[in-house]
Parts: C-alpha cells; sequence; structure tokens
C-alpha cells in the first residue's frame, strides 16, 4: 500500500535544506525564482559504507525567490557546474560533470522544465560541462572538458567552447546532442570558484523572507528519551538535544561531527563518537586525535571522554562502553576495547574492520553484536554473528551470509525476541544489482524466518516489536510485518512537497518516528501514514 506521508514537525528546518552545501546560485527576476546547485554529501562514514550504493548527493533545486518555496528539486549523477536560465523560455539548462579520478570527464548537459519539471539529458555521450551560457533564444554556449586526459598533462585547464542551435529547445531529446556538434579545439579556461557567492545570494534571500540560512547536512544518527526530548548526531555537531516544545536545547560541536548515539545506562546520558577523516595540510596528511564522549541529556555538559588511541566503532553500551577499533592502517586482527568503572580493558580479539563487510549496528540490543571474519587473512571472508557474552568472550552463532555463492556486505540491525533483522547488500563486481539489497530476519541459530529484497540498499531501521521500519537511499520508507516480512505500507519521504532521504531512525519511546535526514532535518511522524 503506497501512502502519502505526514509529516507532524520538522526540527532543524531552513531555507534551501534540500540542496545541502551550495556550489553555485544564479538568479532570474523574470520568474523571481533562483536555481542552486549543491552537494548533500556520501551517505557513508568510516564505520560503515553499504548505503552509499547507487547514491548521488548531488542536486539542483529552482525556489521561489519571495518564499523560498523549493519548485523542483532533481538529483544529478555529477556535481554541477554551471546554470542559465533560458531567456525566454521557461528552461534551465545544467553543466554537470567531474573527472573519475583515473581517466576520463565525464558529465551531462540536462535541461530542466520548469514548467513541468521533466528533466532531459541532452548529450549523446557522457561529457563534463563546465560553463552553459544562452547566447539567444536558439543558440546555447557550452565549455566541456576534454573527453579525457590520456597523454595531456593540460587536460585539467583546458576546455571545448562550441555553439549548440535548436529552433525550439523545448523539444530537445534524450541525448540528441552528438559528438560533431560538440568538436571543437581546446584551448585555456579558467573554472571559477561559486560557492562563496553562492552563500551570500542564499543568506541575503533568507534575510529578504525574514529568515536565517546555514548549512544543515547529514543527520547520523537520531534518538528519542523518555521525556520527549530529541537527541541528534550530525555534521559538524557531535550532539544536540531538542526539547518536547521544538526548541534546540543544548549543542556540542564538532570539527566533522557525530556518527552514532547510544543511550548510556544511567537513562540520563547518551554515548557518541565523532568521524575523523585525514585532511592534507600542506605535504603532509594529518588525523585528528579520536574524540569519544558521554554527555548529560539535561545540560549537555561533556561528562566523560575516553582515549582509545585510535578511531573506533561505538559497539553496544551495558554497564561497560565497547569500542571496536578501526585502524585502516593495520590490516590484522584488533582487540575490542571495554571501558568500565575500573577503567580500560583489553576485550576479545576480533578480525580487522573494513566499512562495507563488518558494520553491523544493532538497536535494541539486549547485549553485543559483532560481525566477525574468521579468516585472519582474509577478514571479509566467512563472516559470523557473535554475541559477547557477560564474562568478556565470543561465541559465535551464526554465518552472515545464509545463500550459497553469495557474499554479503553488512549493516544496520535491531533485536526483536531471540532474533534478529539485518538490513545488508549482496555483493558483485559490477556494483549493486536489482533485487541485491536485502532486510532479513534470522532467529539466533541462524535460521531464516523471512526476508525483503530490493534494489536500493537500507540507510536505517528500528522496530516497535510489531513492524519494522526501513528507511532506503532512494527516499522510500517502508514499514514491514514483524512477523512475515510482509509490506504494511511504503511512501516516498517528502517535506512540503520536495523529496528527501531519511538517514536514521528511531521509534521514540512515545511511538512516533524519528527520521534524521540526509540535509540535516529530523522529522517527527505518526507510525502510520
Amino acid at each position: 500500500m503506497s501512502l502519502a506521508p505526514i509529516v507532524r514537525r520538522v526540527l532543524g528546518d531552513s531555507p534551501f535544506a534540500e540542496i545541502g552545501e551550495p556550489a553555485l546560485a544564479v538568479a532570474d527576476e523574470r520568474w523571481r525564482t533562483v536555481a542552486v546547485g549543491g552537494d548533500l554529501g556520501h551517505v557513508q562514514w568510516s564505520g560503515s559504507g553499504t548505503a552509499d550504493s547507487r547514491w548521488t548527493g548531488h542536486r539542483i533545486g529552482v525556489y521561489e525567490q519571495d518564499g523560498l518555496r523549493c519548485q523542483h528539486l532533481v538529483r544529478s549523477r555529477y556535481p554541477v557546474r554551471s546554470l542559465a536560465f533560458h531567456p525566454v523560455l521557461s528552461l534551465l539548462a545544467v553543466g554537470t560533470g567531474q573527472y573519475d579520478g583515473g581517466y576520463s570527464f565525464e558529465g551531462e548537459l540536462l535541461l530542466i522544465h520548469l514548467d513541468s519539471g521533466d528533466v532531459v539529458s541532452a548529450l549523446q555521450y557522457p561529457r563534463e560541462v563546465l560553463g552553459v551560457e544562452w547566447r539567444s533564444e536558439t543558440a546555447l554556449h557550452l565549455v566541456l572538458a576534454p573527453c579525457d586526459d590520456w597523454e595531456n598533462p593540460e587536460a585539467h585547464e583546458q576546455g571545448h567552447a562550441v555553439v549548440v542551435a535548436r529552433s525550439d529547445w523545448r523539444a530537445v531529446g534524450q541525448g540528441t546532442i552528438g559528438a560533431q556538434e560538440l568538436a571543437a579545439p581546446a584551448e585555456p579556461v579558467v573554472q571559477p570558484e561559486h560557492s562563496a557567492e553562492a552563500r551570500r545570494i542564499l543568506a541575503d534571500l533568507a534575510a529578504s523572507a525574514g529568515r536565517q540560512w546555514s548549512v544543515r547536512r547529514r543527520v547520523w544518527a537520531v534518538e528519542g528519551t523518555e521525556d520527549g526530548r530529541v537527541l541528534a548526531a550530525l555534521d559538524g555537531v557531535l550532539a544536540e538535544s531538542w526539547l518536547p516544545s521544538g526548541d534546540l536545547q543544548w549543542v556540542v560541536e564538532d570539527e566533522e561531527g557525530g556518527r552514532q548515539l547510544v543511550l548510556a545506562s544511567d537513562g540520563a546520558s547518551v554515548w557518541t563518537n565523532a568521524e575523523r577523516r585525514s585532511r592534507r595540510k600542506g605535504r603532509r596528511w594529518e588525523t585528528s586525535a579520536p574524540r569519544l564522549a558521554r554527555i548529560a541529556v539535561d545540560t549537555g555538559q561533556v561528562l566523560e571522554t575516553l582515549s582509545p588511541g585510535v578511531f573506533t566503532v561505538l559497539v553496544a553500551v551495558d554497564h561497560r562502553t565497547i569500542l571496536r577499533p578501526l585502524d585502516g592502517r593495520r590490516k590484522r586482527p584488533e582487540r575490542l576495547l571495554m571501558f568500565d568503572l575500573d577503567g580500560p580493558v583489553d576485550g576479545p580479539e576480533v578480525s580487522h574492520f573494513d566499512l562495507f563487510n563488518h558494520p553491523f549496528a544493532v538497536r535494541r540490543a539486549s547485549r553485543p553484536y559483532i560481525l566477525v571474519g574468521t579468516d585472519p587473512d582474509k577478514p571479509h571472508r566467512d563472516k559470523w554473528v557473535t554475541a559477547l557474552d557477560a564474562d568478556g568472550t565470543l561465541r559465535r552463532l551464526f554465518p552472515h551470509s545464509w545463500v550459497p555463492g553469495e557474499h554479503h556486505f553488512g549493516g544496520s540491525a535491531v533485536e526483536i525476541g531471540q532474533s534478529l533483522v539485518c538490513a545488508g547488500a549482496v555483493h558483485h563486481g559490477q556494483g549493486l544489482q536489482p533485487g541485491g539489497a536485502y532486510v532479513v530476519r534470522r532467529s539466533l541459530n541462524g535460521s531464516v524466518q523471512w526476508q525483503y529484497r530490493t534494489d536500493h540498499p537500507a540507510t536505517a531501521l528500528d522496530t516497535d516489536g510489531d513492524t519494522v521500519y526501513v528507511a532506503y537511499n532512494s527516499g522510500a520508507l517502508i514499514a514491514l510485518d514483524a512477523n512475515d516480512g510482509s509490506v504494511r505500507w511504503h511512501t516516498e519521504l517528502k517535506v512540503d512537497g520536495a523529496p528527501t532521504t531519511a538517514l536514521s531512525l528511531a521509534v521514540a519511546p512515545q511511538g512516533h518516528l524519528l527520521i534524521g535526514t540526509v540535509d540535516g532535518r529530523i522529522l517527527e511522524c505518526p507510525p502510520r501514514p
């Protein structure tokens, strides 16, 4: 059953949220609109990468200048390089593209019909389109990157300038601009940076509408408390708290931002950890020190900070805080780190972690669950779901893959009674295949109770015991019967009519859904649309 979503409340909302970090913006005074190209980022971090398959965070948004309402939102396969409104027609030309990292410059010329929302990819073959400019009603000036940099070290500073003419650009179809029309000698091209100007334009438009604009992106974790507060971890924020009134209570900032939230056993604090990526400084790569903290829910005070020495995944919290090291420089087994009242204790040895094979964050867990490879030299193979017993030993429960010949990547999970509902994806050499993403319910002896297959990977899931709620990187939100896996309802997630994608999901103690989106918002929704 397909249903329209009901969003009761939006926390962290701001103008132009849908496009993420803006790359460029162009205003059209005739129609009182503004087109914005931006990037929401990837949906993977050092602790989990499965959900990034078949995902693109590049967006083109067309907004009303006066009300700031999003009229159109278009996904792009490539970063947005240039934007131009047609001088007469209700048409927007968009140049997109990027270097693939090894050989080719790929991209598209998109024509967005602003009256209908239809999108046409006009080039016959992929080409990075660096610039678009309407010279007249019929002539479109394009600057294209070279096809590749084979034996041409100057290709990254060059472009091919051409003019493509059509008597009626509304009639241009898919792939109808061929290579011959784009032939032109290479010449030096300067590629200006537009992001600062785009930010100024958006801030000014928001101020004119009596609102403030700032970039919020990727709510990686969201949790509800018994007293109705909402906790979140997102880019640039280690953790934040929203009161039941909808007011922002406190914020703990961080240079990268939090990626996990786990309520502590005391019921009054929350554990969170921050992403730490290497950054180039001069000729060297540097990584900031890991940050894992326990924060008081009432005040936002950092009560304690752990120093594991390496970046870690927060596995579980009971009377101990359990961390799994993610030291990518060492391809050998590691030991779990267990912190209790007496200080750190070395836990059992586990296989080397990678962000595709070993993510296994289990919500509502009665004990810590860990996905472990049994071959020390090839830890991605023969993975087992294991449980950490009270005496600190790991006990194998069942093999992670239940289908002979299929290699499964890890993902989100939730415990229901004596079973686990797990999301993941089937590895394929050519990328995620149709039906290659799954949600499966398995007893703790490994038997499969049901499975549900889709084309896009899940970003998050949770349950109220009766229904399993699953968010996908396609923007879908699906409710499955916990007993048999049948679909109770599904919907495409939207805010004020514009599509969005859930990155995190939690069933609050009060029964409603909390959804953290890729564009920095937190949605409160009823359990049934």
